[in-house]
């Protein structure tokens, strides 16, 4: 592993501006209709469960990437199998993002520029800043999370003074009762983006105070799943339910109803460039535990050699896994949140803490290098 550290505090900016990501644009949590936002907080809970799961591991083995320590809970080969397995699946997330964030573009603003184009220039820009290291990428991530906050402060107050705002598109409660909000909330929202959390498994022993871990993620947690039932629930309000759920990218159709003095108009640029900040961060901090994972997996001397290689890797991916936006989406909905996810975010960590917790009291816990 690479020999570096970031504090607590940058911890979290990552975090929280992974936990954001594509779902700050998408008709999240829209199945729920009206109560999108009540589904959001029911997905949130779910993912502080999910998160106090991997903190639990990380708290018995500190020092060692997920793929370390499933090597160490299931024995070499068995760990090594689903060591690979977990970097599998954070390229395969990686490349998800990475084609969302091209889709935006291509429908917004670079209407006639090429969908790899596009992912070549973010890709070759992520494996420069992770060449250079984590710490580069947290310094990074708290210069960016400032600029992120006043461009979300702004865009706010533009739609608040627009005028567009009816909040009787959020009544009544409960119009359509529990069942689309539970069935919303699990696990579709609680796997994305919360159980996500999990790409931290392979970043946490770079935290330089490991017992603050445990606040940083809860909070993390919390803000972000507070901040995208608010984005939500100010997308119905302005636009509707109805023209939310028809919506690829609702957050789009928000700001793009702002019409101040006849002046200020036309700031799809924001949503747009936040977008990029987020999705920057996100898909660097996946591909960067893909990338940690296989270091620790072939015993590789540091992270750098296979940057670029594995860049190449996440690039063909992200073309190859749709042949357009719709099969794109129809994949994620169904195909990775029931059949991907669940593994992968819940049933492998829940067996990895079981055996290590009837490992300790019968005082076989290995401890970690």
């Amino acid at each position: 592993m690479e020999k570096a550290k970031i504090s607590a505090i940058q911890l979290f900016v990552m975090m929280f501006m992974f936990e954001l990501g594509s779902a700050l644009v998408v008709s999240y949590g829209i199945t729920a209709h009206k109560d999108a936002w009540l589904a959001i907080l029911l997905g949130m809970s779910g993912g502080v469960v999910l998160f106090l799961i991997y903190y639990t591991l990380f708290r018995q083995y500190p020092n060692l990437p997920l793929t370390g320590y499933a090597r160490k809970i299931f024995g070499k080969y068995v760990g090594w199998i689903i060591g690979l397995l977990y970097v599998v699946f954070l390229l395969y997330d990686a490349a998800r993002d990475l084609r969302d964030f091209g889709e935006l573009l291509l429908s917004s603003t670079l209407t006639e520029t090429p969908l790899l184009a596009i992912n070549i220039l973010l890709v070759l820009a992520i494996c420069y800043v992770l060449y250079l290291g984590i710490e580069v990428l947290a310094r990074t991530a708290e210069v960016f999370f400032v600029i992120l906050l006043f461009i979300g402060f702004t865009g706010n107050m533009f739609v608040f003074f627009s005028g567009n705002i009816d909040f009787k598109n959020l009544q009544p409660f409960l119009e359509n009762g529990w069942k689309p909000i539970l069935t919303t909330a699990f696990p579709l929202l609680t796997f994305f983006p919360f159980g996500e959390m999990i790409a931290f498994t392979m970043l946490l022993p770079y935290l330089n105070r490991h017992e603050s871990a445990k606040k940083v993620g809860l909070f993390a947690v919390i803000s972000s799943g507070l901040s995208l039932a608010y984005n939500t629930s100010l997308n119905i309000a302005v636009l509707s339910v109805g023209e939310v759920e028809r919506s690829t990218f609702p957050l789009l159709s928000t700001i793009g109803k702002v019409n101040l003095m006849e002046f200020l108009q036309r700031l799809d640029a924001l949503v747009v460039f936040t977008l990029l900040i987020l999705m920057f961060f996100k898909i660097a901090i996946l591909f960067y535990g893909a990338v940690i994972g296989i270091v620790d997996l072939c015993n590789l001397k540091n992270h750098q050699q296979i940057v670029l290689p594995a860049g190449i890797i996440l690039i063909f991916l992200s073309m190859a896994i749709a042949s357009n936006f719709a099969e794109h989406i129809e994949e994620g909905q169904k195909t990775a949140q029931y059949f991907f996810f669940p593994p992968i975010m819940v049933i492998i960590p829940f067996l990895m803490l079981l055996v290590s917790m009837i490992r300790s009291r019968n005082g076989l816990k290995h401890k970690a290098n």
